[in-house]
């Protein structure tokens, strides 16, 4: 591995921004893409620069993976199922640059307090780390005592979720609730210029996505403030979702576990359904729920069995639709651009001057071989170069 220099240059890189553009050379420094070239470049001796050769490898903009139990998740089995928070190897290793981190079912024993620590502590180790304040239900837990006032004065912390609706584990919220969080949301974003969105968490419920539709359609907050998540966990939601697309909302898919589909879809199936319909593809997020628990119930509401989410679902969503047959650059904007549009990260999801140094190389297996998170590698030559505070070599 090269040493980490103030100025990295990568060269001969088979670049997509996310759209392909070519071989290129990209100068990193201070964290940021300071120069992208189609010729090679040239330094003073005296400057110190890391000089890296690609040889053709293909180079991504990192994920930003806006749904993820950082503190851990779980619990519907009594305090011993609660799931350790997410390492910071688990993240970098699956290609995700940024994260946005939640609380779920557990928003009472968990905290927006241990939220917003566990970014700054993701954020020290050298990933960018953001959170959504509240959880499940309400009233939601903040540090401020509301909502509106946790996404204006506390900087990671960017919208509300996740929010759980059409779930027997939701406080089953009523329709004028539910428009005052969105507001709060709204204005929020607004004031500061972050994302002010609600990301709902959706539950097997038969209401299915029944109040977001009657929001939208009944009051003037934009569709883009509902950010519904989980649509993909069964067919019938799924078709909702799809409807829902047509009126500026964006949908996220679940990259679930291949043995936690059913009774849905794969992420991957799920955006080949939607190209097929020619459904606008640039208002799909794909998430990994990482550190979340994925339980499964009886008709009575009984836990009968649990599995986990993990970030390393989105690299395979990724392998597992370019093997459907969809091409690169169709589906890169899910993992990338289109989920720092509807987050306002101007400075994320795409390789160009000025922006974040987020960078991912892949292989002709479209395996993750070498990562770089605000311009210092975590991953490089397939090793791991970068780990958290408490983890194990």
């Amino acid at each position: 591995m090269p040493l980490q220099q103030p100025l990295t240059l990568i060269e001969n890189a088979n670049l997509y921004d996310p759209e392909p553009v070519g071989t290129k050379s990209l100068l990193i420094g201070g964290g940021k893409i300071l120069a992208i070239s189609d010729t090679r470049m040239q330094f003073p001796p005296e400057l110190a620069v890391d000089s890296v050769d690609f040889a053709g490898k293909t180079v991504i903009p990192g994920f930003i993976d806006c749904h993820s139990h950082i503190t851990g998740g779980g619990g519907e089995a009594g305090f011993s199922t609660r799931v350790p928070p997410v390492p910071l190897s688990k993240f970098t290793s699956a290609g995700v640059t940024t994260v946005v981190g939640l609380l779920g079912t557990d928003d009472t024993a968990r905290t927006t307090g241990e939220l917003v620590s566990t970014v700054y502590a993701l954020r020290e180790q050298g990933l960018s780390a953001f959170c959504w304040t509240g959880g499940y239900h309400l009233p939601l837990t903040t540090l401020t005592g509301s909502a509106r006032s946790d996404i204006v004065f506390i900087e990671p912390v960017i919208g509300i979720g996740e929010f759980a609706i059409s779930d027997h584990r939701s406080s089953q919220p009523q329709f004028d609730e539910i428009i005052r969080l969105a507001s709060e949301a709204h204005v929020a974003g607004l004031m500061t210029g972050k994302a002010g969105i609600i990301h709902f968490h959706l539950g097997d419920g038969d209401r299915k996505l029944a109040l977001i539709e009657r929001a939208i359609a009944e009051t003037e907050i934009p569709p883009r403030v509902f950010h519904p998540t989980h649509v993909n966990r069964n067919k019938p939601l799924f078709q909702h979702a799809c409807n829902l697309l047509s009126s500026g909302c964006y949908i996220d898919l679940t990259a679930f576990p291949k043995n936690a589909v059913e009774p849905g879809i794969s992420a991957a199936q799920a955006l080949v359904d939607i190209i097929e319909l020619g459904l606008p593809l640039e208002q799909v997020t794909v998430s990994s729920d990482g550190g979340g628990c994925m339980p499964f119930f009886s008709e009575q509401g009984e836990l009968t069995h649990m599995d986990f989410g993990d970030p390393n679902t989105l690299s395979q969503t990724l392998k597992d639709a370019i093997e459907s047959g969809l091409d690169l650059e169709q589906i890169l904007p899910v993992f990338t651009r289109n989920v720092a549009k509807l987050l306002r990260m101007e400075n994320k999801g795409q390789i160009s001057v000025g922006c974040d140094a987020d960078l991912l190389a892949i292989d002709h297996h479209f395996s993750i071989t070498d990562v770089m998170a605000m311009g210092q590698w975590h991953r490089y030559d397939n090793k791991r170069v970068k780990k958290g505070f408490f983890e194990q070599e």
